[in-house]
């Protein structure tokens, strides 16, 4: 797919580079307007405009959506009022709210300038809808049916108003503004034209209201299989749908804000290299320090048992070992429970469960990993400077290790469960905060069985 992709930018640089813009417009016609969006991505400042003019009306339109929000900033700066006006009257109304949402005070004036009091209304009522709620990624240009239509009526209807909805797929019937059912475009061309709407239309239907979270949008389109979905306000009265590239959207959003919280970073909504040095290092500062200042909690147990380091430096050679152990046994365990937690496959009514199937493979692996640094432990330091006896060490090593790992796999599957229960994102109970509490913890439990084991050296 990349190799196309470079392709395609290759054969409009040379094309631009020749002047051949004849040969250009002739070869972006063939092209899929996501592929031309990708090659003028890599087109400098100069020359973007001209391209972008060659393209046809409908396919200009359509390639702008595509485009990244820097590129469309260079585009919409380059454009006069009039060339702004025939972009933003082929975008699909959802579309032109996104744009609008990702651009500056002064390029947002200049956008709705530029569009008609109907559209400027209906961005409007898109806009005052909660972030990340169903509302405010909706579309209200769908095909909406009187359940007292004909079948041939209603073809008749989709004929004449398709052309600008962003889809027909699906049709929805209302009554007085209420939703009352759906019809899919299928079942019109195959019944009788005399045949009433209400007759086959289907009257269970499934909706979500526009103050839903995007997320859950997201997953009933994805349970149901759906194309589009209906959105309805309080009273059920049909405002708009939202289609399956649109959750798309949304799914890749989420997954990038689980990744960015999972890994102790702010969530950042533009790409690697258009976000600054600055905002990058702020985005990841606050973590950092939170997890440093927590940190401190495994030097105060250090130094709680600071006689056992001097009277026996070399049990302290094993600390990074455990608490790596440790740290990375609970971040398998927590990035487990948090997917299922976000694909709904776990929830907290589960947690005994869940706890009781993480101790029970806490068990299995830390054995394996017990007998394994145990034994080479006990071979290794046969003859150590301290006179430790060799196999007492081992098995310091590899009761510790047990204790360990159930630990923090406990800790890695109940933490994520406690903060979707008290309404926070899963994710943010990942790797790097579960690392620094189970690093304490190991390392208790590792002086603790020490001074167990070598009483009689302390």
């Amino acid at each position: 797919m990349e190799e196309t992709k470079l392709s395609i930018t290759e054969q409009t640089l040379t094309y631009i580079e020749n002047r051949q813009y004849t040969l250009l417009k002739n070869y972006l016609s063939e092209l899929n307007a996501a592929d031309i969006a990708a090659a003028l991505e890599e087109i400098n400042d100069r020359d973007l405009p001209l391209v972008f003019r060659i393209l046809p009306k409908d396919e200009a339109a359509d390639t702008f959506a595509y485009m990244e929000s820097d590129t469309r900033r260079k585009l919409i700066d380059s454009f006069s009022d009039k060339e702004l006006r025939e972009v933003l009257d082929d975008l699909y109304l959802d579309d032109t709210v996104n744009l609008i949402e990702e651009m500056p005070a002064n390029v947002v004036s200049r956008i709705l300038r530029n569009t008609d009091t109907k559209t400027r209304k209906n961005i409007n009522e898109i806009l005052k809808y909660p972030d990340d709620s169903a509302g405010s990624i909706m579309t209200i240009e769908y095909v909406y049916l009187n359940r007292d239509m004909t079948i041939s009526e209603a073809l008749g209807h989709i004929r004449s108003v398709g052309v600008v909805k962003e889809t027909i797929y699906t049709c929805y019937v209302t009554q007085s503004r209420r939703l009352v059912g759906v019809v899919s475009v299928l079942k019109l061309l195959t019944s009788s034209p005399e045949t009433k709407i209400e007759d086959i239309m289907e009257s269970n239907v499934i909706y979500v209201h526009t103050n839903d979270d995007q997320e859950f949008v997201a997953k009933q389109i994805e349970k149901y299989d759906f194309l589009a979905i209906p959105v309805v306000d309080n009273e059920e009265r049909l405002v708009g749908i939202i289609t399956f590239d649109d959750v798309i959207d949304v799914i890749h959003k989420e997954a990038t804000e689980d990744i960015s919280k999972m890994a102790g970073i702010t969530p950042n909504e533009h790409s690697y290299f258009n976000t600054s040095v600055f905002q990058h290092a702020k985005s990841r500062i606050g973590w950092l320090l939170f997890l440093m200042l927590s940190s401190t909690l495994t030097g105060m147990v250090i130094n709680h048992y600071e006689h056992l380091m001097v009277t026996v430096p070399l049990l302290f050679s094993f600390v990074p070992m455990l608490t790596g152990t440790g740290g990375n046994s609970g971040s398998q365990a927590a990035t487990l429970i948090i997917r299922g937690l976000s694909m709904d496959e776990i929830s907290f009514k589960d947690i005994f469960r869940v706890m009781f199937k993480e101790f029970r493979v806490a068990l299995l692996v830390s054995s394996v990993l017990a007998v394994v640094n145990g034994a080479r432990i006990a071979i290794t330091y046969q003859h150590n400077d301290e006179g430790i006896n060799s196999v007492l060490l081992g098995a310091a090593i590899a009761i510790s290790i047990v204790f360990v790992v159930v630990l923090a796999k406990t800790v890695g599957c109940v933490l994520p469960m406690l903060a979707k229960k008290l309404k926070l994102d899963p994710a943010i109970m990942a790797a790097p905060l579960i690392s620094t509490i189970v690093d304490a913890c190991a390392v208790l439990i590792y002086c603790n069985v020490c001074m167990l084991i070598f009483d009689n050296l302390l």
